[in-house]
C-alpha cells in the first residue's frame, strides 16, 4: 500500500546511467522523443514540480493542472496552485485519479514524494554527464519492482541509446 490515505500518484524522470537527472538546475541529457512521451503522458493530468526545478520551465505546462511546491511563501505563479508542504501536495491531489498525477521533480520534491507514488515512469538514457542531482536507484530498492522496458530506442540526432521503463511500488 501506498503512503498518503487516498492520495496516489506517479513519478516521471528521465535518468542516466548513474540515476542522474541534472546538473546546474537543467537537466543533463534531452531527448526530443522523450520530451515528447513526457507530454503525451502527462497531458490532461496533475504535475507537481519543486519551485527551483519550474524556473526552468516556460510557465506552467499546457494543459495540465500545475502545482508546485515550495517553502517560499511568498511565491506566486500564475496558472499554478503553489502548496507549501507534502500534506498540502497530498490534499491538493486527494480528489485526482492517481493514474493522471505526476511528480516531475527535482531531486528534493522526488524524495519527498516517491513514498507516496504507486508508478514510476523511468527513462534511461545510456550516458553519464556529469550531474549533482540524482533520483533514488529503484532498481536497488527492494520496495520497487521493474514491471515493464522498453529496449532498443536510439535518439536520431545524437545516437544516445535509451529506453522506457515502468517501477512498480510494491510496499
Amino acid at each position: 500500500m501506498v503512503d498518503g490515505g487516498g492520495a496516489g500518484m506517479n513519478a516521471i524522470v528521465a535518468v542516466n546511467s548513474d540515476w542522474g537527472i541534472g546538473y546546474g538546475g537543467s537537466q543533463t541529457v534531452v531527448i526530443p522523443e522523450d520530451r515528447q512521451y513526457f507530454k503525451k503522458t502527462t497531458t490532461g493530468g496533475v504535475v507537481i514540480v519543486g519551485r527551483k526545478t519550474f524556473k526552468d520551465f516556460p510557465g506552467p505546462l499546457q494543459n495540465r493542472k500545475n502545482i508546485i511546491l515550495t517553502r517560499d511563501r511568498a511565491f506566486t505563479v500564475k496558472g499554478a496552485i503553489v502548496a507549501y508542504s507534502v500534506e498540502d501536495v497530498l490534499d491538493l491531489v486527494s480528489e485526482e485519479e492517481a493514474s493522471k498525477v505526476f511528480v516531475v521533480g527535482g531531486g528534493d520534491i522526488y524524495r519527498l514524494l516517491l513514498p507516496h507514488c504507486i508508478n514510476a515512469y523511468v527513462t534511461k538514457i545510456e550516458a553519464a554527464p556529469p550531474s549533482d542531482t540524482f533520483f533514488p536507484n529503484l532498481d536497488a530498492m527492494p520496495e520497487w519492482r521493474l514491471e515493464s522496458c522498453e529496449y532498443g530506442k536510439r535518439d536520431a540526432e545524437s545516437g544516445i541509446e535509451f529506453s522506457y521503463n515502468i517501477y512498480r511500488n510494491i510496499k
